[in-house]
């Protein structure tokens, strides 16, 4: 079954909240005005009753002829005088004889005013509310009973129920068509957002969806999703960059490979140029499967799934099984490798992951730099440094805010035959401990390239 349209939805959410607020405020005032024309009554039979009370305790005074006096209108209201026992002495029209409390009710007025609600009274078949009061006529203790019918109330609550009937469903109907109306007005700038992001797509760059001058929800819910557009955007320019970047790099390892082949395979004419190509061969080949595996590694950290197997490290061990797979490389170029580092540092991350790290680092600066290569180790605010120090040109300075970006090659001073992924390896690598990646010049000259992880 298919939903509901919003605007549908919000309209009758509205008409039954509407409805709530109809019935509750009609239950309301309808017993309100009960409520009120219930005290009227019975503040008018207590005038009454003080009126009438003077008349009868008067010897001379009687009920008889009231029915047309202002203090008993006829049809509406009644009085009747009844002695200790229940014997009606005097009343109104057309209630003289038969007495209207019970025993019970007239020992309780004997007390004090005693009010009571009656179906029906004898000549008059209506609700009724009596009051009976005691008096005194002489030496004589009486009961005096005013009454009147509930037909003006129940005529004056049946008036504002058929109000209510007739006003309720047409303010009903209004509020909910504009409740329909002002969620239509508020959903339009929706309805042309939906339209506009149907035609929002990557060959077409650049578009965002409208967004309304409101300063409500609707305005930053179009300001966020233009910002969501926009990084996405800037993702798929950086995914496109990285395929074509990577396209350009492993086509030329490949088409070297394929030369060198095809040299070996139908134009070596000795069994030295065979070893030869074949040797290149191989060497492109090593390139090609690094290659491939700093593009994976890459992939793997930007989708978070570069996995870890962290433990306590010594950073001293660290830094010498680094050294030591450089050693042969430092030496054919009488160069030195260094370790500076506390004996007791420690870090927590992964050996393969770090030593890679490390080792690229040590790489460029064997590769770039000059001189004395330094591995420092050091603790700074709860975090440990690994730094590589060489005594080199350094990095030119427009490069080194673009040092760890895949692909990116220095101008001078660091060009060479790699790729343009080892630092972007590094910052990989120290992203998925947590950590990051950061390079600089130093004063004195050379380059400082660091990792930043959390200590153990």
């Amino acid at each position: 079954m298919r939903p509901l349209p919003i605007r549908l939805r919000v309209a009758a959410a509205f008409a039954l909240a509407m409805l709530l607020v109809l019935a509750g405020t009609g239950a309301f005032l309808y017993e309100r005005l009960g409520s009120d024309l219930s005290n009227a009554l019975d503040q008018d039979l207590r005038l009454r009753a003080q009126d009438l009370r003077a008349l009868v305790e008067d010897p001379r005074g009687s009920l008889a002829g009231l029915s047309a006096a202002p203090l008993v209108e006829n049809g509406e209201s009644f009085a009747q005088l009844v002695d200790s026992s229940g014997r009606v002495l005097e009343g109104t029209p057309p209630i003289q004889s038969k007495s209207l409390l019970t025993p019970a009710e007239l020992a309780g007025a004997k007390q004090g005013a005693l009010y009571a609600d009656r179906p029906s009274v004898p000549g008059l078949d209506e609700p009724a509310r009596l009051l009976a009061v005691p008096v005194l006529r002489g030496n004589d203790h009486l009961v005096l009973v005013v009454g009147a019918t509930r037909e003006n109330r129940a005529e004056a609550l049946g008036n504002l129920r058929n109000e209510f009937l007739i006003v309720g469903p047409i303010a009903l109907i209004l509020a909910t068509g504009a409740g329909y109306l002002l969620a239509g007005a508020g959903l339009r700038t929706v309805d042309e957002m939906t339209r506009r992001a149907t035609k929002i797509s990557a060959e077409r760059p650049g578009e965002r969806l409208p967004v309304p001058q409101t300063r409500d929800e609707l305005e930053r819910l179009g300001l966020t999703l233009n910002e969501m557009l926009a990084r996405l955007e800037s993702a798929l320019e950086r995914e496109r960059g990285f395929v074509a970047e990577a396209g350009h790099e492993l086509r030329t390892p490949l088409a070297l490979l394929r030369a060198e082949l095809d040299y070996a395979l139908h134009h070596a004419e000795s069994e030295e140029e065979l070893r030869e190509a074949v040797r290149t061969a191989s060497e492109e080949t090593d390139r090609l499967a690094q290659l491939a595996e700093g593009l994976l590694l890459i992939a793997s950290s930007d989708q978070g799934e570069l996995r870890l197997r962290r433990e306590e490290l010594a950073v001293p061990e660290l830094f010498e099984s680094v050294r030591n797979r450089y050693l042969w490389r430092s030496e054919d170029a009488a160069r030195r490798i260094e370790i500076d580092t506390p004996t007791d540092l420690m870090v927590m991350g992964d050996r393969l992951r770090l030593e890679q790290a490390l080792g690229n680092l040590l790489d460029n600066a064997l590769r770039h730099g000059k001189g004395t290569v330094r591995l420092e180790g050091r603790s700074e605010n709860g975090t440990v440094e690994l730094h590589v120090h060489d005594q080199g040109p350094g990095f030119p300075e427009p490069f080194l805010g673009r040092a760890f970006e895949r692909f990116s090659r220095a101008d001078e001073g660091r060009t060479g035959d790699g790729a343009g992924l080892g630092l972007a390896i590094v910052a990989a690598i120290s992203r998925a401990h947590g950590g990051k990646a950061e390079a600089r010049n130093e004063d004195r000259g050379g380059a400082d390239v660091w990792i930043v992880l959390g200590s153990n």
